[in-house]
């Protein structure tokens, strides 16, 4: 089997509540990259990968498709069921810029499933979870609204919050206070601050809250609260809580450095972070050797990214799997068919062959890029 071409499709997510709040970044809407392999067999493969706009991480949406078509010409002819020799051959053709390859590399995966008739969650280990528990995204605002929101996501079944902070210090304390006030007993805050305190602000925070998880009988977990490895280390020796490492986790090496250094209880796995569902794989499962539990998701994306963290954390062990997300309910443009089903706080992985999903072609519009036949 060959690629045979290779399109790249631009597409906005518009979310449902007008907007997304995190640290110090609101956004309407996101911009995502869907890229379609075709080959010589009449087999189909899609991908997406979705950078936070270009302030979150050294990533952006533009980038990822510049990137692409930066490498796309010579991996025409590949054989796209064998996802390691094309994950190389990109790492060859572009150093670094994981998030570029991300969406390549996950429709590999798709066609791989497709060959031989599997769901991709059976070739990454296996059926290992019924359901997958999802949080739900408490997003940045006022502390009264949070608290209100918490309250209608539990209705709809949620048990696990991603709280978003990492602004004003006094202000962010409210916001954990409202929120852990209307959670119930054994309910989990993971209070994100995507890399927004500084470090002193940071461990005045983390003592101000310290109390609320007792008070409330819930499981408070805190989450990637500075920028560098550096200054989250302070924190989490000044910390009574789980400590979550998210956005300095980007490499083989920054897991094994943490691992050592005894600097988290578990990390937040992005697919596009470290290049794909290939590589991915390979973290997730070093974290089961090292017994760090994950969260496993991508930055986030529509349909079809969340059908590839649906396989990955299908195929976990529960005992390693804390929590992942189902990004395509948050918003009001649908991209593909066959998406994970979501029940409640949980979701599942699709039995289709491949990553289970067929992108609409007119919400895909006309490709913005092709290469090959």
């Amino acid at each position: 089997m060959k690629i045979t071409r290779l399109s790249v499709y631009q597409v906005d997510l518009p979310l449902k509540e007008g907007s997304y709040s995190w640290s110090t970044q609101s956004h309407a809407a996101f911009d995502t990259t869907i890229v379609r392999l075709d080959t010589d067999e009449g087999l189909i493969g899609y991908g997406e990968t979705c950078p936070l706009g270009p302030t979150y991480l050294p990533s952006y949406p533009a980038g990822a498709r510049t990137g692409i078509a930066t490498i796309a010409p010579d991996l025409i002819g590949l054989d796209p069921s064998e996802p390691e020799v094309v994950c190389r051959r990109m790492d060859h053709l572009l150093k670094g810029h994981p998030y570029v390859k991300s969406a390549i590399d996950m429709a590999c995966w798709d066609i791989l499933g497709k060959a031989v008739g599997k769901p991709v969650y059976a070739l990454l280990g296996g059926r290992q979870l019924d359901r997958i528990r999802l949080y739900q995204v408490v997003t940045r605002g006022d502390p009264k609204r949070m608290a209100e929101s918490t309250i209608a996501y539990r209705e709809a079944g949620f048990r696990h919050f991603q709280v978003k902070v990492g602004e004003d210090p006094d202000t962010d304390i409210q916001r954990f206070e409202e929120v852990a006030a209307v959670m119930q007993p054994g309910d989990v805050m993971d209070a994100d601050a995507n890399t927004g305190w500084r470090q002193h602000d940071a461990i005045r925070i983390v003592n101000a809250v310290d109390h609320l998880a007792d008070k409330h009988a819930i499981r408070l977990y805190i989450e990637q609260p500075c920028l560098t490895y550096e200054e989250c280390l302070p924190v989490r020796e000044r910390c009574r809580h789980p400590m979550i490492l998210d956005e300095c986790m980007d490499s083989l090496n920054a897991v094994l450095r943490g691992y050592r250094d005894r600097a988290m209880d578990m990390i937040n796995l992005k697919i596009n972070r470290f290049g794909g569902l290939t590589k991915a794989r390979l973290i997730r499962d070093l974290c089961i050797e090292l017994g760090l539990p994950m969260n496993l998701e991508d930055s986030w994306g529509g349909e079809i990214a969340t059908a590839a963290i649906a396989h990955l954390a299908q195929s976990t062990p529960a005992d390693f799997h804390f929590q992942s997300s189902a990004f395509h309910t948050y918003h009001t443009v649908a991209l593909a068919d066959g998406a994970p089903q979501v029940d409640g706080g949980f979701m599942q992985a699709s039995d289709r062959p491949g990553l289970g999903v067929t992108p609409i072609e007119s919400v895909l519009g006309d490709p913005v890029y092709t290469t090959g036949n």
